[in-house]
């Protein structure tokens, strides 16, 4: 069954996007632009943002997953094939195929590019984690890293990760070989390292569970408050927002205007609204509501400049691995099919336009 089998057209001729039988029962009319294409990029490009996900070019080979990436992305973020672990896995052996495949992929479809992650404390290599360093041997490999992989992405990236996931939950800060070699000061280094490499692309910090107003984000909005008060090349605030379905989240528009008048950009970067699985049509609707609320919260902040997903399709996602019993999370379900949280998406995205 075609993408297609889930959009119809109304009596003028005008494609419109319907789910019948289901409680959210929506029947879309996105407006001009939108409705001419019914796509996430062409729904977020009416009000001048992106909509990207996660993608793994590993899985380029499957011809549905590479339909659905080209059709309906308009950036993409690299899953894992540009994490430390994977593009030096020995010390000084260097392994890009997937990062530039995926950078191809990108390019020949006019897609942005968000680099992930350059600093983190995960996924880095054995070599690395098992060494016996000294605090200022790590500084400068840290530098080195971020300098050689960020120099070789030089004006291909509209933006980097560059420090991924600082704080705890509790808003202390996490623990770390960074953090242990260099204290907090980490995080400006890296980010000084990624301006030199790169000049030009948007340099973020990048985090979860920062989407309401708690511990954890007020230390990250200390953070990009100091950051800028320094003078350092900080450029927007990533919001990963993995979250679950029915949660409340009420306050993500004025937590991230808040960053925003700080003078950054703000994005969400890693969006997925998980449910119990099997999901039944009172979650769906659920969710898709959810992921209306927050891509109506960065609609609604000027300063939001786009929406990425962890993932386009069920087919692969990172959830079932991670939450036993819990899954579900993309707008398209294991079958490339479009799910209702799709068409709360282009509602959310294009909403402005029609008011």
């Amino acid at each position: 069954m075609s993408l297609g089998g889930a959009r119809e057209r109304d009596a003028r001729g005008t494609r419109l996007s319907c789910i019948r039988g289901a409680a959210l029962a929506l029947c879309l009319f996105a407006g001009p632009a939108a409705a001419a294409e019914m796509t996430l990029k062409a729904a977020a490009a009416s009000s001048g943002r992106y909509f990207g996900a996660a993608l793994d070019s590993g899985d380029f080979d499957e011809k549905p997953y590479v339909r659905l990436a080209t059709e309906e992305l308009s950036a993409v973020t690299p899953e894992n094939a540009m994490k430390w672990a994977v593009v030096e896995p020995a010390r000084g052996v260097f392994d890009w195929r997937a990062a530039d495949r995926l950078f191809a992929f990108a390019q020949a479809n006019g897609q942005k590019i968000r680099g992930h992650t350059l600093v983190w404390h995960q996924q880095l290599p054995a070599w690395l984690t098992g060494g016996t360093f000294a605090p200022a041997e790590l500084r400068q490999l840290m530098i080195d890293h971020v300098t050689l992989e960020a120099s070789r992405y030089r004006g291909a990236d509209y933006a980097w990760d560059v420090v991924n996931e600082p704080f705890a939950d509790d808003g202390a800060w996490r623990p770390s070989i960074w953090l242990q070699a260099m204290g907090p000061d980490y995080v400006e280094t890296a980010l000084r390292a990624a301006r030199a490499a790169d000049p030009q692309a948007k340099l973020y910090i990048n985090d979860y569970n920062v989407e309401s107003a708690g511990p954890k984000m007020r230390a990250l909005y200390e953070l990009a408050a100091s950051l800028k008060r320094k003078g350092a090349p900080l450029d927007g605030v990533g919001f990963e927002s993995h979250l679950v379905a029915g949660s409340p989240l009420g306050d993500m528009r004025e937590v991230m205007q808040a960053f925003a008048d700080l003078g950054v950009d703000v994005a969400v970067t890693e969006l997925d609204l998980r449910i119990k699985t099997p999901p039944d049509a009172k979650a769906l609707d659920t969710q898709a509501a959810d992921y209306a609320k927050v891509i109506g919260a960065c609609v609604a902040v000027k300063e939001c400049v786009g929406v990425s997903t962890w993932g386009v399709t069920d087919a692969h996602s990172w959830t079932p691995f991670f939450f036993a019993g819990y899954g579900a999370a993309l707008p398209f379900d294991e079958s490339y099919q479009p799910k209702p949280a799709f068409f709360a998406a282009i509602d959310a995205l294009t909403r402005a336009e029609r008011q």
